[in-house]
Parts: C-alpha cells; sequence; structure tokens
C-alpha cells in the first residue's frame, strides 16, 4: 500500500522511475542486461517478435500445447505459426523435432520455446537448431519467472524472453503486465520504441509501434512482490514434494517430474496425467476442491487456425496431453494438511 499511495501522490502513472526500477530489477533475477516492461505478456511475445524482425507472411515454430497467446502473437505480427509437438514429460517442444520443422518450413524466422508450468525447456539444442537455420530464438517464460536451465535463468537463454505479471503468475501484479527482457541493446531499443507507437521525440514515428506501456502502479507493487519471489517459490517446490510423497507409487498416473536440465523448476502448475481427468476433476470438485484444465484444445486444432490445415493426429502427445492434463492447487499458502486433503480425495477416486 506505501507503494501504490507513493505512486498515486507522485502523480506519474506510466513509466518513470518506477517502471525503470522494475526493468532494472527483473533483467538482474533473469540473469540479462536489460529489460522493457509493457502491458502484458502477450505483448511481449509481440513486441519480441516485432523486435526480432518478423514480417508478415515469415513462419515461426512454436507448440501447439499452451496458452492462445502464443500463436496469437505470431499471427498479430502477420507471421504464420509452425507448429511442433511436444515432449510428454515436460510438455514442452521436442528438441528433436525441431530442426526438421526448420527444415520444412523452408525459412523461420524465429522459434518460440514455451517454459510450460514452470520448467524450463530443453534450450542447448534447440538453439542450437535454430542458429544453424538464423532464426531467433524468443523464449515465452510468463510462466517461468525465476526457473533455471542447467542453472541458468529461463528469460535470458535465447535471443529475447518475454514475462507475464497476470496475477495468477508466480510473480503477479495488480492486474495485467509483462516485460521483455534480452542481452542484446539493439532488440533492447526496438521494443522500447515499439511499445510506444515506435515514436523516440513526440509526435514523430519512425516505425508503426503499439500502445503498450507498463503502469507505474503495477511496476511500485512488483517491486515490493519480487523481495518475496524466492520465498515463494521455495514453498511451491515444498508443496510439489509433498504431493509426490503422499501420491508417488498409489495413482496409476505418473507425476510431474523435473527433467535433469530442469535445474529449477518454479511450479506455476503442478500438472498430473490421468486418463479418466474429466471424471477426477468433477469428483475433486464436489469435494470443494479447485483443479484447472490447461489447456483442453491445442492450438492447431483451435476453429481460428483451421486454415493452417492441421488436422487431429498430427500431434498426438500434445493431444493426449489436452485429454489427460490437471492442474492441482499449489500456490504458496497452501498448508500441508490441505495437500494431504487434495491428495487424499485423489487416492479415494482411484479406489
Amino acid at each position: 500500500m506505501e507503494a501504490v499511495v507513493r505512486v498515486v501522490d507522485s502523480g506519474r502513472f506510466i513509466l518513470g522511475p518506477e517502471v525503470e526500477g522494475l526493468e532494472a530489477a527483473i533483467a538482474a533475477y533473469c540473469g540479462t542486461r536489460y529489460a522493457v516492461g509493457c502491458a502484458s505478456g502477450t505483448d511481449a511475445l509481440y513486441l519480441a517478435l516485432r523486435a526480432a524482425g518478423v514480417q508478415p507472411g515469415d513462419k515461426v515454430v512454436t507448440t501447439p500445447f499452451t496458452f492462445f497467446a502464443t500463436a496469437g502473437a505470431i499471427s498479430r505480427a502477420g507471421a504464420v505459426p509452425v507448429f511442433v509437438d511436444i515432449d510428454p514429460r515436460t510438455f514442452n517442444l521436442n528438441p528433436e523435432l525441431v530442426a526438421p520443422a526448420l527444415r520444412s518450413a523452408g525459412s523461420a524466422r524465429a522459434v518460440i520455446p514455451v517454459h510450460l508450468y514452470g520448467g524450463s525447456a530443453d534450450m542447448d539444442p534447440i538453439l542450437a537448431a535454430a542458429r544453424a537455420h538464423g532464426s531467433a530464438v524468443i523464449e515465452d517464460a510468463a510462466q517461468a519467472i525465476g526457473a533455471e536451465y542447467k542453472g541458468r535463468r529461463c528469460g535470458g537463454l535465447g535471443d529475447i524472453g518475454c514475462i507475464s505479471f497476470f496475477p495468477s503468475k508466480n510473480l503477479g501484479g495488480l492486474g495485467e503486465g509483462g516485460m521483455v527482457t534480452t542481452g542484446d541493446l539493439s532488440l533492447r531499443n526496438m521494443a522500447a520504441l515499439l511499445r510506444v507507437h515506435g515514436s523516440r521525440d513526440k509526435y514523430r514515428h519512425e516505425l508503426i509501434g503499439v500502445n503498450s506501456r507498463l503502469d507505474a502502479m503495477q511496476a511500485a507493487a512488483l517491486l515490493v512482490k519480487l523481495r518475496h519471489l524466492d520465498a515463494w517459490t521455495a514453498r511451491r517446490q515444498e508443496n510439489a514434494a509433498i504431493y509426490r510423497e503422499c501420491l508417488a507409487g498409489r495413482t496409476p498416473f505418473a507425476l510431474p517430474s523435473p527433467a535433469p536440465y530442469q535445474t529449477r523448476h518454479v511450479f506455476n502448475q503442478f500438472v498430473i496425467r490421468s486418463p479418466r481427468r474429466d471424471p477426477l476433476r468433477d469428483y475433486l470438485a464436489k469435494k470443494g476442491i479447485g483443479s484447472e484444465v490447461y489447456y483442453p484444445i491445442p492450438l492447431h486444432l483451435q476453429p481460428c487456425y483451421a486454415g493452417l490445415g492441421y488436422r487431429e493426429g498430427d500431434f498426438p502427445e500434445s493431444e493426449r496431453a489436452a485429454r489427460e492434463a490437471l492442474a492441482l492447487p499449489i500456490h504458496q499458502a497452501l498448508t500441508r494438511d490441505e495437500i494431504e486433503t487434495v491428495s487424499q480425495a485423489i487416492l479415494e477416486f482411484h479406489g
């Protein structure tokens, strides 16, 4: 509240010192030199694509098992998403399929790996494939602030990273907000220019940009919350461990298990897989236990992408995940007793 009142008293509500302070703090946290605040994680993806030189008609390789914004930003930039199936263990891009997709696409301008649910994609082979084809790598780290790949922070692994501060994220704001992270000054400058209508000098527009400025109120609140993020992450990790303790070997489904390269999984979601996902969800709801399906329709089967020509069966792992994935409560305020209650209900359901 003190931070919010400070902004109100200042009368500076858009960009300004609060935003600059958050940009510096997030860049340091993600291990990058620069960060650019914007209006949402979706806008961060769009700004990153534009900054990376993606033009209308270009192809961009990404996953069909993610929130719509990943592909929607590609389309908004006038480019065409090229989907690649996922690794069933991590729900992220299968790195073995990226190079063949880049070859078949001809010349894809960029690759967007998503660090889904708070665990990093397998970045080394993705980066190698992209470099071999001259493609930029844009990390969708909307759910993965603080996550690490082989000891390095997500958002600082590719050419440019994208973070969301939507309230449900590990570092959530008081509304919408996003951030672009990069170690490249030219990419930083381009993203900063594009977020203010392509104008460096007032009323003089070098590019056709957008209005995507981060509110000072959001930045002030996020700067306060950032001080607590590591403690909150530790609680999420502890909660995941309690779930594994309660459920391991006692259910017909596998529990989330970070891959060796996911050296810091931040558990934005704790996602189990069950062939009886929908009946299980209904059973939990009757017990007063919330859950969520992320995501029930893979992007290649969305009505708006029917024109791309994909069909059911094209990406079997993504389609199976869409049928089986169920996110359980994982937030840092959960108690052990509450996690045991959820676990007991799951065990009861499976008899």
